[in-house]
């Protein structure tokens, strides 16, 4: 859509006012008497009068038709030159996160949180330039030291993640390192006095079990709090003096005011610090390292050189104890405006009363989760355990990100930043993460997924989320699939996977949670206040939601009626890829056509625009002043939901199954052959597509998670033939059934586990993925109520199906201490990101029996 002006949008309706004011008439003004008589000389004046007239006002029309020529010429090329770049000019409308039950109390409660998902422990404040704190470790590897901060899996820690976190004020997190055990315990407090945002406290517990007596007796731990904006920060009095005077920082900022940090402990412990000087708060573990490591070259002492940059914006500070230890940091705001309780609020924060005020957090999360998770206690205490890791982790994984996103522009722009990209405008995210250490930033079709469980646990935060998702929506209403926003989002993600396509979409899962609370409201399970609020946030978004419905039904749209394709194949398609990948669709490597065209029907996508409709319809109807969008809307789910063209469209007789279409061959292969490189290089032999055959026109044979998608919709008439064929397809081992849960792509498929390029392993071809198992548990969950032949059939592959999930996430569990993003389908281990605790969360809702009542 990029530089398309013609393309018709949601947008494209809103004209610009073209009303303009006549002159009043003057009603007194007197018509002159016309004598009755006129002589010759008078009519041949006036024949004069009237050739002169004429020739004036033709000389007057032409003078004018060229000057407003000219002048909308000149604006024109003006616009043009001066005017942004569709793709990044933002929703020509009222944001949803300016909605009131975003401001006040709601956002000032949000202000500070663990919004550093990327880091093993962090706090900052949802403002771009905050003041960030931070956590980092010395752990020992083989008789070496090494430096922890940012969550890596070469880390190899055996466990970490927080196993109870509320998404607001409270989390308790446990990380294991090779015997070093940390438990960090975060609580807020909001009291007189307070500047914007209230205080924050973490209490850090070490303990030490040495594996070998060459292992040292201390650990150390290093507290850092730094300045985004670069602003000073000032030194506690002497950090020698820490157990009389617990002051260790203390600042002013606009937001919170006067502020101070301070620590507290009744172990020994000896504290030193070191003041930089830097922007660079994103690889701080490194700068750290190296200044101890010049330390102990020069030394010979493990510490930091209590030294600080002139007007340092960093201040880092060493703690090196005998375990166990515990030590308690306290962060307290305005104290230019009470003074004299500072101490009084600081003890409160400290101590015997920080630990009393955090197992009470503790005690509510328990009781919350039981109540919205396993109200009819049927849970055991493994599955309760595990319940609360999968809830907490994905809370306390939530993240705060401002920067601009990388859009890629081919076209000549003053505003492209480099070579053929174009940056989007600044803006903030507020958002959950699939994975700390992998994916420590936001990805559109998994924040649906991830919104299915926390609005249930916390409407407000689900509903904030997603509006900061909305608000990203540009005036063509498309959304960057991927957020890498800020530096140290930045800083893990490879440069060639940074740029966004604004030609590719994903799959709008936030439908998904979308639907769930208007069906809430259909049937009033929501409370007055909660029905006003989600009545209000439907309201504010609307415009935003059509646009983004419109750029799907727009640029996605295929060849035929009701037919669409994901775009974005033929751009990465290379002679090194055995199938080209569909990164889009959010499946990846999941095997489409082989020669991607603009023939090709996409199953998955089309039932994804399904539930937009269908979200859209219920939605309008919701809304007082949207009846009129209901039906057009209405039309488009019934045509989409129309079982005889989704049949001609997309199934297949032979074979019993919904598939693709597209040109396509089975017979590719991959193969070692001698590739030409540039000129300064030798060629070398690499992993080749070769097509053995012609493609042709033609379903796509390949049995897996797409072939469901109907049945995922509820599509299948619950007295079709062709529902059992789909229960056959989930139930029958050679195909999808496993003992751990549904494998991704059918053991009968030619591509079944097979490596897309040299360099690419199988990734949706065969392994076990929770976010699909669950919808298609929550359709298994509904076949198994309605009334038709096949409804004990489904019950039975429903509860084998979610025994068998429950079972293998708590087995791996138990054995690795982590959610994992995939399972094996041969047996069941844990595979890729870890922890996941993104979509694989849905573990819970499977356990609670929590699924769309819609």
């Amino acid at each position: 859509m990029t530089g398309n002006d013609a393309r018709k949008t949601a947008r494209n309706r809103l004209k610009p006012s073209t009303t303009t004011t006549a002159p009043a008439e003057d009603h007194h003004r007197k018509p002159s008497r016309l004598r009755k008589e006129r002589g010759k000389d008078q009519l041949r004046i006036l024949d004069v009068n009237f050739i002169l007239l004429g020739f004036i006002t033709v000389t007057a029309f032409v003078a004018l038709l060229f000057f407003f020529r000219y002048v909308q010429f000149s604006e024109e090329e003006y616009n043009n030159n001066n005017r942004l770049p569709r793709v990044i000019t933002p929703f020509p409308g009222p944001k949803v996160t300016d909605l009131d039950m975003f401001q006040g109390e709601q956002k000032e409660s949000l202000y500070w949180g663990t919004y550093r998902p990327q880091v093993y422990f962090g706090v900052r404040a949802r403002t771009p330039e905050s003041l960030v704190v931070g956590l980092m470790w010395l752990g020992i590897k083989d008789g070496r030291y090494f430096m922890r901060h940012v969550c890596q899996d070469a880390d190899n820690l055996q466990t970490y993640g927080w196993n109870k976190h509320n998404g607001r004020d409270y989390g308790h997190q446990v990380l294991i390192d090779h015997g070093l055990t940390l438990t960090t315990s975060f609580l807020k407090s909001k009291v007189n006095g307070s500047g914007y945002g209230g205080d924050w406290a973490v209490q850090v517990g070490v303990q030490y079990e040495k594996l070998n007596e060459d292992m040292p007796d201390s650990t150390h731990i290093f507290f850092y709090v730094a300045d985004e904006g670069q602003n000073a920060l000032s030194l506690g009095r002497s950090v020698s003096d820490i157990y009389e005077k617990s002051l260790l920082a203390f600042g002013s900022r606009a937001d919170v005011g006067d502020w101070e940090l301070h620590l507290k402990s009744t172990d020994n412990f000896e504290v030193h610090h070191v003041g930089l000087k830097t922007p660079h708060i994103h690889n701080l573990s490194d700068l750290v390292q190296g200044i101890l490591g010049l330390q102990v070259r020069n030394f010979g002492h493990l510490e930091l050189p209590d030294t600080s940059d002139n007007s340092s914006n960093i201040l880092v500070y060493q703690i090196t104890a005998r375990t166990p230890f515990r030590a308690d940091i306290a962060f307290v705001t305005g104290t230019d405006i009470d003074s004299d309780k500072v101490e009084e609020r600081v003890d409160s924060l400290t101590g015997t009363s920080l630990t009393s005020q955090l197992h009470e957090k503790e005690i509510e999360f328990d009781d919350k989760f039981k109540k919205i998770f396993d109200p009819s206690e049927k849970l055991d205490s493994e599955s309760v355990e595990v319940g609360k890791a999968a809830v907490g982790n994905l809370l306390g994984g939530i993240g705060y990100f401002y920067g601009q996103s990388k859009i890629l522009y081919p076209q000549p722009s003053k505003h492209r930043s480099d070579g053929d990209s174009i940056l989007y405008w600044p803006a903030e995210l507020y958002t959950a993460v699939p994975s700390r250490p992998f994916f420590p930033r936001g990805f559109l079709w998994d924040e649906g997924f991830h919104q299915l469980l926390i609005w249930r646990w916390d409407k407000h935060i689900s509903m904030d989320i997603i509006g900061h998702w909305l608000d990203l929506i540009n005036i063509d209403g498309w959304i960057p699939r991927e957020q890498i926003l800020g530096a140290e989002a930045l800083s893990k993600v490879p440069d060639e996977f940074v740029t966004q396509r604004p030609s590719n979409g994903n799959p709008p899962t936030l439908f998904l949670v979308l639907q769930d609370l208007v069906c809430g409201l259909k049937r009033n399970k929501f409370s007055a206040t909660e029905s006003k609020d989600i009545s209000a946030f439907f309201e504010r978004s609307f415009g935003r939601l059509e646009a983004w419905f419109q750029w799907f039904n727009t640029t996605q749209s295929g060849k035929h009626r009701s037919s669409y394709y994901w775009h974005g194949r033929k751009e990465s398609q290379t002679i090194f890829e055995l199938n080209p990948k569909t990164l889009s669709s959010g499946l990846d490597d999941y095997p489409r056509a082989s020669h991607p065209t603009d023939e090709e029907r996409h199953l998955d996508l089309r039932c994804w625009m399904l539930l937009a409709a269908d979200c859209m319809h219920s939605i309008s109807e919701q809304l007082v002043n949207k009846k009129e969008s209901w039906k057009a809307y209405k039309e488009t789910a019934e045509l989409l939901a129309d079982f005889d063209l989704l049949n001609k469209m997309h199934f297949d007789k032979d074979y019993g199954a919904y598939f693709d279409y597209g040109n396509h061959t089975e017979k590719v292969r991959l193969r070692r052959q001698l590739v030409e490189k540039n000129s300064n290089q030798p060629p070398s032999l690499e992993l080749v597509r070769e097509v053995l055959e012609e493609p042709a026109l033609r379903f796509v044979p390949h049995v897996g998670y797409v072939s469901l998608f109907p049945f995922i919709w509820k599509i299948v008439p619950s007295t079709s033939w062709i529902l059992e064929k789909q229960l056959d397809l989930i139930s029958n081992t050679s195909t999808l059934w496993t003992n751990y849960g549904l494998r991704s792509l059918s053991k009968t498929s030619s591509m079944y586990m097979k490596r897309n390029t040299e360099h690419d392993p199988p990734y949706w071809r065969g392994p076990i993925w929770m976010n699909m198992n669950y919808l298609i548990l929550s359709s298994l969950h509904h076949y198994s109520k309605e009334e038709g032949p096949y409804r004990e059939k489904a019950g039975t592959i429903y509860k084998e199906l979610r025994d068998n999930l429950i079972s293998n996430v708590m087995k791996n569990y138990k054995q690795t201490g982590y959610l994992w993003e995939q399972y094996d389908q041969k047996k069941g281990n844990g595979k890729g990101a870890h922890p996941f605790t993104g979509w694989t969360s849905l573990v819970v809702l499977i356990m609670a029996e929590s699924y769309s009542e819609c």
